[in-house]
């Protein structure tokens, strides 16, 4: 049985929600709901108020404090030892994104060998051919949605074939990625907690049988590996490959998926810094870094207090929660200069996008890779992109990412 988290399940209450707000605003002047409409589409302007008038906000939704300062998100990201990932529940089935040290060492070391430097240029020549091959089913299209026919399978099928599944099962990989992903959002709704549940339990349920197909039969992928995988004598228990494996699939997808698709969408907002990037190729890693920062596919990464502490003069007691505002400080003007300015020249590229510290995003070199085959071969195949409509963002706190991206192109001659 797939147990989610009870701190997942802590959805909040919309008869009171209006009321702590107005106490927040009482406190400090500004108050904050991640949840809301304005913030879900952009919350930058509420992160700039934050930042400026309470850095270190007491967050009465959550009884907990959201930070909006580079200085400060770093330091707690980096510091697990008093700002955990483990709320302390039990779940045998937790992944190494809610385990500290030393499970999560033990764990990131079994899974890592998956993602060293050697293994990901291995992929480049299958990556490329995987855009190839969707653009070119594209053919002849003058519009469409690049979410659903680029962004998202693009990802899903690299992380697919690494893992060992077949391609064909993409469809079911979308809506079980989707459902699953919600369960780091810091509340959700009843009807959301059953759709984790159920996605949840079929997805285990299809793993079991592909697991059980690698035991008798070994192949070449990352099943097979993660089976064999062995670590000083230590190996992965099967709930712990089963929690890895739901966490690979789902993050190898998300993230890279709003890294497309809202990286796209700002270069299709700001049509000086696209032609830029169109003009000099060799600025494409500088791009794909200030997409990051600019509107970084994780805006939320929470931690929970064991023990009182301080941060920023702030006393923060046992049991509270902190969310880390990612999102505000990859534009904190004390780091970036004009950060609410795209800039793909930009020379400030400490963002803080794929995480900080022992939780560092284990695959973001794989997220880079493909981040530079899907902007090349886009500006490449295309020598016109234009937005259709002005697209909506996923309701989503924590992962953010448009739903549709329906774009106008002219295809490239030749």
């Amino acid at each position: 049985m797939v147990i989610v988290p009870r701190a997942v399940k802590r959805a909040l209450k919309p008869i009171l929600s209006p009321a702590l707000l107005a106490w927040e605003r009482m406190e400090s002047g500004v108050s904050y709901d991640p949840t809301s409409a304005g913030i879900i589409s952009d919350p930058y302007d509420t992160y700039d108020r934050l930042r400026v008038n309470d850095p270190v906000h007491r967050m009465r939704l959550i009884n907990g404090w959201v930070l909006t300062r580079y200085e400060d998100v770093d330091t707690v990201l980096r510091d697990h030892r008093r700002f955990s990932k483990n709320d302390g529940h039990k779940d045998e089935y937790r992944s190494m994104l809610h385990h500290d040290p030393p499970d999560h060492t033990r764990l990131r070391s079994l899974v890592s060998k998956a993602f060293t430097p050697r293994a990901v240029r291995e992929l480049h020549p299958r990556v490329q051919r995987i855009v190839v091959d969707l653009l070119d089913e594209l053919e002849g299209k003058d519009k469409f949605d690049l979410i659903e026919n680029f962004a998202f399978p693009m990802p899903v099928t690299v992380i697919a074939e690494m893992l060992g599944v077949p391609a064909q099962d993409m469809d079911r990989f979308k809506d079980w990625s989707n459902d699953i992903s919600l369960t780091i959002e810091p509340s959700l709704r009843d009807d959301q907690v059953r759709r984790v549940e159920r996605a949840s339990e079929e997805l285990y349920s299809y793993f079991e049988g592909i697991i059980e197909q690698r035991r008798r039969e070994p192949q070449d992928d990352m099943i097979t590996a993660l089976l064999n995988a062995e670590d000083e004598g230590d190996r992965l228990t099967h709930e712990e490959l089963l929690g890895t494996l739901v966490l690979l699939l789902v993050a190898g997808n998300e993230t890279t998926r709003n890294l497309i698709g809202n990286g796209m969408r700002a270069l299709l907002k700001h049509p000086d810094q696209l032609q830029k990037l169109r003009n000099n190729a060799d600025l494409l890693d500088s791009a794909i870094n200030e997409l990051l920062r600019y509107d970084s596919p994780v805006q939320l990464d929470g931690r929970l207090v064991h023990s009182d502490t301080e941060v920023a003069g702030h006393r923060i007691r046992a049991g509270q929660r902190i969310l880390c505002a990612i999102g505000a400080a990859n534009r904190d003007p004390s780091m970036f200069s004009e950060p609410n300015k795209l800039d793909i020249e930009r020379n400030e590229r400490n963002h803080i996008a794929f995480g900080r510290g022992i939780h560092h995003c284990l695959g973001a070199p794989l997220a880079m890779l493909e981040a530079r085959a899907a902007f090349s071969a886009l500006l490449d195949r295309f020598s016109s992109i234009t937005l259709v409509s002005e697209p909506m963002y996923r309701e989503q706190v924590v992962l953010r990412g448009v739903k549709e991206l329906w774009v106008e192109v002219e295809w490239s001659a030749g």
